[in-house]
């Protein structure tokens, strides 16, 4: 029977070399861009069993599309994790943040944050 594994955002972004650069310093991705050297054209981030892809479009400027869900907000990856809260006391002073660490109604703890591009990532864990 075939099985799904992963799955892995992709993110078009003007600035592959910043957005890597962003990622490594604030929440301790790993890169691997394509070409060896600047401009890259493509690059894969990636931190424990998480990935996210990165693809260079000349000029490109995501539209800011959170407050359009409203009260909820418009997520671009819903990072599942273990140890949510000392990895948000880690990076909070760090990165950009949405909503801080909250217990939502349906269980989960998470907190928000807002790359330089705008892109929004969720990190959650259900803790009993």
């Amino acid at each position: 029977m075939p099985r799904l594994c992963s799955s892995a955002p992709c993110f078009p972004v003007a600035d592959v070399g910043a957005t890597v650069r962003w990622y490594e310093e604030h929440l301790g991705f790993t890169s691997y861009p394509f070409p060896k050297t600047e401009p890259y054209a493509f690059a894969s981030l990636v931190r424990d069993d998480v990935e996210i892809m990165l693809q260079r479009i000349e000029g490109y400027q995501k539209p800011d599309l959170y407050a359009l869900r409203g009260g909820s907000g418009v997520w671009d990856a819903y990072i599942r994790m273990e140890g949510v809260k000392e990895f948000y006391d880690l990076v909070r002073e760090r990165v950009s943040v949405i909503r801080p660490f909250k217990k939502q109604f349906y269980g989960d703890w998470e907190f928000e944050v807002k790359d330089l591009n705008g892109y929004v990532l969720v990190f959650s864990e259900l803790i009993d």
